[in-house]
């Protein structure tokens, strides 16, 4: 009798972990959202027109910069940003970079976005326009251009 063969058979587990990160990576399909109209994009028809993955996860770029933190219950609280504390600063310059780390921290919450450079920064009577280069995981960077900060979001 062969002393090497057990009563259980012996098999590699696979990390689970692994698995979920793939996963949590992978750009999910959803509803096409306009930001400009503030609505969903309807077809012909009036049904909801779906955005590929992602066009969905550049939707989330703008959302999620656009969302003031801990405004939405429905939200993790690592999901927005705190302009606010931004304006509170006495020069263009050190809110322009408050700006930019709070755009990044945001962005970066995300684990389909790999960075978040090529801050522009533009003032027009009191206003603050932001343009930023994104990079997603598998994608071509894409720009976000002319997106007004203000307070609270």
């Amino acid at each position: 009798m062969d002393e090497d063969i057990g009563l259980f058979p012996v098999f590699d587990v696979p990390d689970l972990d692994e698995e979920e990160d793939i996963a949590e990576e992978q750009y999910k399909r959803s509803v096409f959202f306009d930001i400009e109209t503030g609505d969903f994009r309807m077809d012909g028809a009036g049904r909801m027109t779906e955005a590929t993955g992602f066009e969905a996860y550049m939707q989330w770029c703008v959302k999620v910069v656009n969302t003031p933190r801990y405004s939405c219950l429905a939200y993790p609280e690592e999901i927005g940003t705190e302009m606010d504390e931004a304006f509170e600063e006495d020069t263009h310059e050190a809110v322009e970079s408050v700006v930019e780390r709070e755009i990044t921290e945001a962005l970066m919450v995300n684990p389909r976005t790999e960075s978040v450079k090529n801050f522009e920064f533009t003032w027009d009577s009191g206003s603050l326009y932001c343009s930023f280069t994104v990079q997603g995981l598998d994608y071509e960077e894409f720009e976000i251009e002319n997106l007004e900060i203000g307070m609270g979001g």
